[in-house]
């Protein structure tokens, strides 16, 4: 297996790399994943490139991305955001797989709405065995989307086309954020049983003194215990409870905070440092940011 990483630097780097007539817009492709071939010899080879990819294909394409393979057998869609690692698992003939794949520069929505909120999408973080499933109707949804910017690409680039593209990305992402909202909907029994587990396990942090022995926990810490991302974790959590991670490690925290100023005589400091915070000043910004108080005020109050 090859230890190199390939750095994917722009569309026409990419067309070279894969065999492809130059690129009609360079900053945006989409390629139909039907024409492409990987043999044997790439197996292993290690990618990473400057670009955001979304993709929808019919089964798995022989991809990892990070730990993980794209293993599913259907059609989903699959996000990937510039400089992650990616790695050829398999072998492919041409035809052997049905899809897309578009792949943008960050260029190509720097000044635009898009570009401001792209950030706001988590599943460009997501897992690969945190792909979206889409229905029937879904998918033509999207293919609709992406027919128009495949349009727009392969026609008339003129003034108002990087417009024209950025809206159509957009419209494709935000139908994409509805489509995972769905699908935290019809995993809800699957998605309550992370809840209990994420619950659990903050528990189980502070009762083994975690707290004072390692400091707050992470979110990648429980992400990394249910086996999913930290932004699908958050994401799921927030769908399910209405607060994500961070929100609920900081919660537990705060209710944790007001027994010990109620209940214990140790000073404020103290606590801070039993809940592990370094700094006894970012305990006391965090309690009077989520109570109103000084831990010192409530303790008065109460």
């Amino acid at each position: 297996m090859s230890e190199d990483i390939f750095h994917i630097k722009s569309i026409s780097h990419l067309h070279e790399l894969i065999g492809f007539d130059k690129p009609t817009h360079p900053l945006i492709s989409i390629i139909d994943v039907s024409q492409l071939e990987i043999p044997e010899e790439q197996i292993g080879v290690k990618l990473t490139s400057s670009l955001y990819n979304i993709g929808l294909k019919d089964k798995s394409c022989g991809l990892q991305y990070g730990r993980n393979a794209y293993d599913f057998n259907e059609g989903v869609m699959y996000f990937t955001a510039p400089n992650q690692i990616q790695a050829v698992g398999k072998a492919q003939k041409r035809n052997e797989i049905k899809g897309w794949v578009i792949n943008f520069h960050p260029d190509l929505i720097r000044n635009t709405p898009l570009g401001k909120a792209i950030d706001n999408y988590h599943f460009f973080s997501y897992d690969v065995h945190e792909a979206l499933h889409l229905s029937n109707s879904e998918q033509k949804t999207i293919n609709d989307c992406v027919n128009i910017i495949k349009n727009e690409i392969s026609e008339r680039i003129d003034n108002h086309s990087q417009t024209v593209i950025s809206s159509s990305l957009e419209l494709l992402l935000n139908l994409s954020q509805r489509f995972y909202e769905r699908q935290f909907n019809t995993r809800s029994a699957k998605n309550s049983d992370i809840v209990s587990q994420f619950q659990s396990l903050l528990k189980e942090y502070y009762a083994k003194g975690y707290f004072t022995e390692l400091g707050t926990p992470s979110i990648e810490y429980f992400a990394e215990k249910v086996f999913l991302s930290s932004n699908y974790l958050s994401d799921l959590l927030k769908k399910e409870t209405g607060y994500t991670a961070k929100d609920q490690i900081n919660n537990f925290i705060i209710e944790k905070a007001k027994t010990f100023l109620i209940s214990e005589s140790d000073s404020v400091s103290e606590i801070a440092y039993t809940l592990g915070f370094n700094y006894p000043h970012y305990f006391s910004r965090l309690f009077k940011i989520k109570t109103g108080m000084t831990p010192q005020e409530y303790r008065q109050r109460n």
